[in-house]
């Protein structure tokens, strides 16, 4: 069944963007990634999302959670969180090949109204687990409705919710069901990592923070980090080196702009937290990425 999926999803990449990493699909949220061999390390923002392995190898990890996976696997992520992440096995003959959806709260939460029992729970914000065939049933079916854009916006929300039930009822469901379950855990603390990542470059306030949550300022400390393995002021500092980071590579600013536009106020402080996360200096991140675009040209 996954090999027919495989099928399926190489068939619609080559198709339709033959030369990308990230292909676009008809339902909204949901991307085929495609690595033709194994790359550098990548940081993000992620948002809740289950990304299904249907070929080759990648490492991902927050904090002190980290896990290697392939084909026949699915990583669940349930928090907007930092992330490292790494291609580790693709070659030009057997690209890595996978399929990402975001999740949908709303689903979810629609969903668990009609289902019985609750087995909410709070767990790291990264998981793998085995692909299960009622995931990749559903996923085929999906590609399949790619090729019949008339009956694509009449089925498909039937489908994105189907595709949410096997995930809460499967092994991934615990995790997944604590997204939606009304003032759980996880919830209240995506409350205060929204609060973190809309004023990311302020300083932290923990009393604030707690509130925001719902919880005691010791409470609030221990289910965050049991979450995202990350303390509040860690947390704060990866979103703020990969923000500035990116308006470095993507945006063209300078070292220091970026440090100020993140909430740096010391450019030594800031060059010695960059170069422990990236491995590189910022300086020679910037010289780097020029160098890339000038040989593109």
């Amino acid at each position: 069944m996954q090999g027919q999926l495989l099928n399926d999803v190489r068939q619609y990449a080559e198709t339709h963007s033959p030369g990308a990493s990230v292909i676009q699909t008809p339902i909204a949220g949901m991307v085929i990634l495609r690595e033709l061999r194994p790359g550098e390390l990548q940081y993000a923002v992620s948002k809740p999302l289950i990304a299904v392995v249907l070929q080759g190898g990648k490492y991902v990890s927050i904090g002190n959670l980290a896990f290697d996976f392939g084909a026949g696997e699915s990583l669940l992520i349930t928090a907007e969180v930092p992330t490292v992440s790494q291609i580790t096995h693709a070659t030009p003959a057997a690209p890595y090949y996978s399929l990402v959806l975001e999740l949908d709260i709303m689903v979810i939460e629609s969903l668990l109204a009609e289902i019985s029992s609750s087995s909410a729970k709070l767990n790291g914000a990264l998981q793998v687990e085995r692909t299960e065939d009622e995931v990749v049933d559903v996923l085929s079916r999906m590609l399949k409705l790619f090729r019949r854009p008339a009956a694509l916006p009449i089925l498909q929300q039937s489908l994105v919710r189907e595709l949410h039930y096997w995930l809460l009822t499967g092994s991934h469901g615990g995790a997944i069901q604590a997204l939606g379950a009304i003032d759980s855990h996880t919830q209240r603390l995506g409350r205060a990592i929204g609060l973190i990542r809309a004023e990311y470059a302020s300083p932290l306030r923990m009393e604030r923070l707690a509130a925001c949550a719902g919880m005691s300022l010791s409470g609030f400390h221990t289910h965050f980090r049991a979450l995202t393995s990350l303390t509040p002021l860690q947390f704060q500092k990866q979103l703020r080196l990969i923000e500035a980071r990116r308006i470095m590579l993507a945006d063209g600013a300078t070292a220091s702009d970026a440090a100020f536009a993140v909430g740096y106020e010391s450019i030594p402080h800031f060059t010695r937290e960059y170069s422990r996360m990236f491995g590189n200096s910022p300086g020679r991140d910037i010289r780097e990425a020029r160098g890339r675009r000038a040989n593109a040209a």
